[in-house]
């Protein structure tokens, strides 16, 4: 059953990337961030009061509520780096380097967690790599007329990585006894908060008005799809 989750959260994570790079064309993405949040949010605590699962959330221990912040932290900075590389950035360069975290994810999996490297996994992980490498070389020989806004991209692309897998680490620790809908909430509170907190903080609010209504759609279903592909991999 795992793997049918695994698979569905990979679909919507698609879904997120295409559809968030057609709601960042003319919005600022720290303030597309900030609604899609909103989304997502909605969509979690829906799933979690049909679940009924909020009526666990009294029996969190301190160290839950600890690494479920942390982890919704790492998932604000990894989203904010993440759409500001889509919007500099080609989907099909940012996209596979973002994705390549699971290799770092491995890595820190067997530092932290104990978790095992097998021969077939560690073959795996290398694969991985040279593929990204290989998909983001080939993009740009191709579509070298339509090269990325400098290289700023690529940075923000590496940071989404890391916290991306920080995510990951931080999430599977604080989600052990809980159940996924409530962790999935939990963690969306934080990354709204965070959102928010960066716009306002920038001075970005005013950019809010300004977003095309086809692109603040474009934002909307974005985060149906992200709430959806969260859902599907914390279960």
């Amino acid at each position: 059953m795992w793997i049918l989750f695994a698979f569905g959260s990979a679909v919507f994570a698609g879904l997120t990337s295409i559809l968030a790079k057609c709601g960042i064309r003319k919005t600022d993405s720290d303030a597309a961030t900030a609604i899609r949040t909103i989304v997502v949010l909605i969509f979690s605590w829906i799933m979690m009061l049909i679940t009924g699962s909020i009526g666990t959330i009294s029996s969190l221990s301190s160290k839950t509520w600890m690494f479920l912040i942390l982890s919704g932290i790492a998932t604000g900075v990894s989203w904010l780096c993440y759409f500001k590389a889509l919007q500099l950035g080609d989907v099909n360069k940012v996209v596979p380097i973002d994705k390549s975290s699971t290799i770092l994810t491995i890595i820190l999996a067997f530092i932290f967690l104990g978790e095992p490297i097998t021969l077939v996994k560690g073959i795996a992980v290398v694969l991985i790599g040279i593929g990204t490498f290989m998909m983001i070389q080939k993009k740009e020989t191709v579509d070298e007329p339509k090269k990325p806004k400098g290289g700023s991209w690529l940075i923000y692309a590496l940071l989404s990585t890391v916290f991306a897998s920080l995510t990951a680490i931080l999430g599977k620790v604080g989600i052990e006894g809980v159940e996924s809908n409530l962790g999935t909430a939990i963690r969306t509170c934080v990354v709204l908060v965070m959102a928010w907190v960066v716009v306002f903080v920038k001075g970005k609010q005013h950019t809010i008005r300004e977003i095309p209504k086809n692109e603040l759609g474009f934002i909307c279903l974005s985060g149906l799809a992200t709430g959806g592909s969260w859902l599907c991999y914390y279960r």
